[in-house]
Formats: C-alpha cells, sequence, structure tokens
C-alpha cells in the first residue's frame, strides 16, 4: 500500500504528480475545457443531447467563465497532471453561492475530474484543497448541490462526512432535475 504525502498542494505517489494551481483570467480556455470534458462524460447518458449542448453553451461560455473568474467571491483551482490539466474545483462565498447559505458558508460549486483520473485521488485533492480555502477564509460550513442519481459524488461527499439537508431543482436545459443539498460542519482545527 502506498502512502500520499501533501506538500504544498502537491500529491505524490508511486503513479501520480499532481498539481493544484489557483486559476487566473488566463485559465479561462482551460475551465472552459475541463468543464465542458468533464460534464459531458458524466452527463450526457442521462440527458437529451439537445439539453445538454444547451447547458454546456450556457455555462462555459467565454463571457461566463470570465465573468466567474473575475468575481471576488468565487475561487477557482485547477489540478494538473504534468502539464495536462485533469479537473478543477470552483468554491463560492457571500452573494456568489448558488444558494444562500450565509457568510459563515462556503459553497463546493464545482468538482471537476476527468474520467482518465477517477480513481487516482485527484478529486480527493481538490476537496482538500476547499478545506484549507474554509480555513483560510474562516468559514465553519462547507455546503453543495449533488445531482440525486450520480450515485458516485454522493458517496465521495459522505465518505467525507457530508450529510443531506435539503434539495433544490438544477436545470439541465429545459428539464428540472433534483439536487441533493449536503453539509459539513467544520471545526476549528480543520
Amino acid at each position: 500500500m502506498t502512502k500520499d504525502y501533501i506538500i504544498l498542494g502537491t500529491v505524490f505517489n508511486h503513479m501520480e504528480h499532481i498539481i493544484i494551481t489557483a486559476a487566473t483570467a488566463e485559465n479561462i480556455s482551460t475551465i472552459q475545457q475541463i468543464g465542458k470534458e468533464t460534464f459531458h462524460e458524466t452527463f450526457s447518458e442521462s440527458n437529451t443531447k439537445e439539453d445538454m449542448q444547451k447547458y454546456l453553451d450556457e455555462n462555459f461560455s467565454e463571457q461566463k467563465v470570465k465573468s466567474e473568474l473575475n468575481n471576488s467571491e468565487s475561487m477557482f483551482f485547477i489540478a494538473w497532471d504534468e502539464s495536462l490539466p485533469v479537473g478543477y474545483l470552483k468554491l463560492n462565498i457571500g452573494a456568489a453561492q448558488t444558494e444562500d447559505q450565509g457568510h459563515a458558508a462556503l459553497e463546493i460549486e464545482r468538482i471537476y475530474v476527468k474520467s482518465t483520473h477517477h480513481g487516482k485521488k485527484v478529486g480527493q485533492m481538490l476537496y482538500e484543497q476547499a478545506l484549507v480555502t474554509a480555513n483560510q477564509l474562516k468559514k465553519n460550513t462547507l455546503w453543495l448541490g449533488v445531482w440525486e442519481e450520480n450515485s458516485r459524488a454522493i458517496r465521495f461527499y459522505e465518505k467525507n462526512g457530508f450529510v443531506a439537508f435539503d434539495r433544490h431543482i438544477f436545470k439541465m436545459g429545459d428539464d428540472e432535475q433534483t439536487d441533493i443539498m449536503m453539509r459539513k460542519t467544520l471545526s476549528s482545527a480543520i
């Protein structure tokens, strides 16, 4: 069994060398690429082609991603395998939250990882970056919404101590879907 070591945002193990960096305005196309690719990989089989295309066009346009990257209450982090972007994390505080959970809350809006890197701890590293950010910002709650049919993601969040507390509607193209809202209360010693 190998042991992973996290050193300043880098995980080293026998197979991987993953680095997490804060995204900047220069990473717009990288965020678009990862977002479109991972969203399509995860959800295309469960949605119509038209709804999928509408969602991708609206949510990963250059203008939309640029606006999100420039929002001071949103933070993006990219996971890199060497020079290849393999995932990203989007966090929100304050008014940028998709639903207001108060000023003590940090929303994990997205943890997206390419399917080629599933099972390689990239999602866990991005989640741990969310914990570090919550600690730095002195937030006491992490929360998120996850599609009720995304059992892989639900298990991941449950494994990391999240519990369901509500539901909300997520619009996928013209289709209304139900997200389970989950949260984790953080201790002062994150």
